[in-house]
């Protein structure tokens, strides 16, 4: 694929690297020469120095005729400018790496839609995910939100006998916008059909709408469930993300950060996590603060330094799991013998999620669902006159190991019945088998692909 990557710094390089392993074409664009010099002298990649947001250097890269453009230098307004360019100029997709929240915070205005960028991706938010994840299940769900946030993916763990439990899924009267996804049981995972049974021990994935869901996992799962006590060292937009995601999610969050306008910035922002003004890096404040009694001890600040030895403080006054982001890739090799349980790099986030992107047909992205699992997460475009257009859903004879979650018509989602329509320039949001996932691209191909 022809790949045309804006930003050569941390990110952008480690993506244009990861590309390269993969045998890519790929150029590279930054404003500064010295970031373009490193490179060039390191990589098997085109060179360009100059603005990411100017035509004449978006044209001299030949973003006309690529596939793929990756917007991410570290200003948020020149990354979204120039990912529409690119697009408007005729790159097949682009997508633009975003800091402040504000940029995905469809409330107030839908950025991704008005620019006519396929993605914003956030590599804090993503990171905070993977932790997440990590805390809830390992090798769990990593997608937290779908349709941009209109959907939310719920994992339960079926403990007790409750009233879907012991049904077929079709005689379950779930709330009309939700779906059961998948059921892993004795280290087997599938997607969820009619006639499955629900039985004790099973972990159930399910789609919906946020006012909705909520009450397909009270068909699983009581009110009365122990909570984990999770310490967050850092309110950064990854600490902020992450404590945003686990509170009111059967977790106990306490959230430090050195910085007092920050913490008030926290605590007016985040209903139910105690907001604490302590330096994370000093043990008194971590005995202080009770760490030692904590089931996990998160460590994201900005310097890697910081979060190794908050870690091992933590670790040394009694905290049970300790985790800790670490960017530098020649840290991951000591990390585990300073007693560090889990090492996330951002790094390694973010080429999962650009792998992901590594299509040229209808599909957008993909994203496996859990670790071994054999189910991904597609988004996928609906082309003019593919066979998707034809016939109504419970008409097109999809595979079986599919699920159809979400259809995304003119900026909104829904949960499509079987008597819905595909329309051109829908985009679908479908749970599929990985050994299917080319024979449902086929239904979406448009003619003479």
């Amino acid at each position: 694929m022809r790949i045309v990557v804006l930003g050569a710094g941390t990110v952008g390089g480690s993506i244009a690297s990861l590309l390269c392993l993969h045998r890519h074409s790929v150029t590279v664009i930054d404003l500064d020469a010295e970031k373009i010099k490193r490179v060039n002298e390191t990589l098997d990649v085109r060179c360009l120095t100059g603005s990411a947001s100017q035509s004449s250097i978006l044209f001299q890269a030949g973003v006309s005729s690529a596939d793929l453009c990756l917007a991410v230098t570290g200003d948020d307004e020149v990354n979204m400018v120039a990912a529409s360019m690119s697009k408007a100029m005729g790159a097949k997709r682009a997508v633009s790496r975003v800091y402040a929240p504000v940029f995905r915070d469809l409330s107030t205005f839908d950025y991704r839609r008005h620019f006519g960028i396929d993605r914003l991706l956030s590599l804090e938010h993503l990171t905070a995910l993977e932790i997440a994840r990590a805390i809830r299940h390992p090798g769990s769900v990593a997608v937290e939100s779908l349709a941009r946030g209109e959907l939310e993916v719920h994992e339960v763990v079926v403990v007790e006998e409750r009233k879907g439990v012991g049904q077929l899924l079709k005689s379950i009267e779930l709330p009309q916008g939700v779906r059961i996804g998948s059921i892993s049981r004795d280290g087997r995972t599938w997607i969820a059909g009619a006639e499955d049974r629900i039985e004790v021990g099973d972990r159930l994935t399910i789609i919906g709408k946020p006012g909705d869901i909520g009450s397909a996992t009270d068909l699983f799962r009581s009110g009365n469930h122990s909570t984990v006590g999770v310490v967050i060292a850092g309110g950064g937009e990854t600490g902020y993300h992450l404590a945003s995601v686990l509170e009111g999610q059967r977790s106990r969050v306490v959230l430090m950060d050195k910085d007092r306008d920050r913490c008030d910035f926290l605590a007016s922002h985040l209903k139910e996590t105690v907001v604490v003004h302590r330096d994370a890096t000093r043990r008194a404040n971590l005995e202080e603060e009770r760490v030692g009694s904590a089931d996990v001890f998160v460590a994201c600040m900005g310097e890697d330094e910081n979060n190794i030895m908050a870690a091992v403080e933590a670790r040394d006054v009694g905290a049970k799991t300790i985790m800790a982001l670490v960017s530098r890739p020649d840290y991951a090799r000591v990390v585990g013998k300073l007693g560090i349980d889990l090492a996330v790099s951002p790094r390694e986030v973010v080429a999962k999620q650009v792998l992901g992107f590594l299509s040229d047909g209808p599909i957008v992205s993909r994203t496996p669902l859990s670790e071994d699992s054999g189910l991904s997460v597609v988004e996928i475009d609906v082309l003019p006159k593919s066979p998707s257009t034809e016939h109504v859903l419970a008409n097109l004879g999809l595979p079986a190991q599919c699920l159809i979650a979400a259809v995304i018509r003119e900026g909104f989602a829904t949960v499509p019945g079987g008597d819905n329509y595909f329309e051109p320039g829908d985009t679908v949001i479908a749970i599929v088998a990985d050994d299917v996932i080319d024979k449902l691209e086929d239904f979406f191909e448009g003619p003479g692909a």
